[in-house]
């Protein structure tokens, strides 16, 4: 699918409607911190979360799944060991695979590992601006993302108080959010899950990964318009989520 950036409101809100519609299950090998918010996120989106590390059971709910999530965000041994198992899962299964490298940039040893999985070609890479710069020793302008992408054959989604997603040929940038989606932990590997979500219905990885972010984007500057701070904005989000529709998708979407 070769579609200009101002079509995405329109490529999101079709995505959208797949996810509900086919209800794909996402294995996330995710951090402790992020576990329940990435499930009631995939929830509300229509999509299935599981999450087992346990490398006897991977290979079984891989096979189940429609794409996986592994975020660096608990760096311990099992998780490490499950990321490994998962992957290869995902590679032999022939199913995206989705890296969230969350503080490579306070840990060398992180960054390594990360460095380690993104040679591995990840389907797409969501990640923040430093990280990004760990990654990839340059600053997080749009030329040096859209390189990095087409040098790693990947995709990168670069979230902050505006999003960019490259893969070297096409890029595009939304200002959807808002900044109470900072004050509430796990917002970013959520949006990770949802980019693994995205895949899973849409083959086509820019598009994909650029339909998750604006979702995400748009669906957290609605919420803030009803939240009274970052604990109901928690539960506003899930809310928009599950509510989402094509017309709010148009009619929010900032897209260049």
């Amino acid at each position: 699918m070769q579609a200009p950036a101002k079509e995405l409101p329109i490529i999101a809100a079709d995505v959208l409607a797949r996810l509900r519609a086919q209800s794909p299950r996402v294995h996330c090998i995710t951090n402790s911190v992020a576990q329940t918010l990435t499930a009631n996120t995939l929830l509300a989106v229509g999509a299935v979360p599981s999450m087992t590390i346990a490398p006897e059971e991977i290979g079984v709910f891989m096979k189940r799944a429609g794409a996986l999530l592994v975020n660096l965000g608990t760096f311990d041994g099992e998780r490490g060991k499950a990321s490994d198992v998962a992957i290869e899962a995902a590679v032999e299964l022939n199913l995206p695979w989705v890296l969230d490298p969350v503080f490579v940039d306070r840990s060398p040893v992180r960054a390594a590992f990360a460095k380690g999985l993104v040679a591995r070609q990840p389907t797409a890479i969501r990640l923040n601006r430093n990280e990004f710069f760990e990654l990839a020793g340059v600053g997080a302008e749009s030329g040096a993302v859209a390189a990095y992408a087409r040098d790693q054959r990947t995709v990168v989604g670069l979230t902050g108080a505006t999003d960019l997603v490259a893969d070297g040929a096409r890029l595009v940038t939304t200002a959807n959010g808002d900044p109470l989606m900072s004050k509430v932990t796990a917002l970013g590997c959520a949006a990770s899950a949802l980019v693994a979500a995205c895949l899973a219905v849409e083959r086509d990885v820019w598009c994909a990964s650029a339909a998750a972010l604006l979702i995400m984007g748009v669906a957290g500057e609605l919420a803030a318009k009803c939240a009274r701070g970052p604990g109901s904005f928690a539960v506003e989000i899930l809310d928009v989520l599950y509510a989402l529709d094509r017309d709010m998708l148009v009619a929010h979407a900032k897209v260049s």
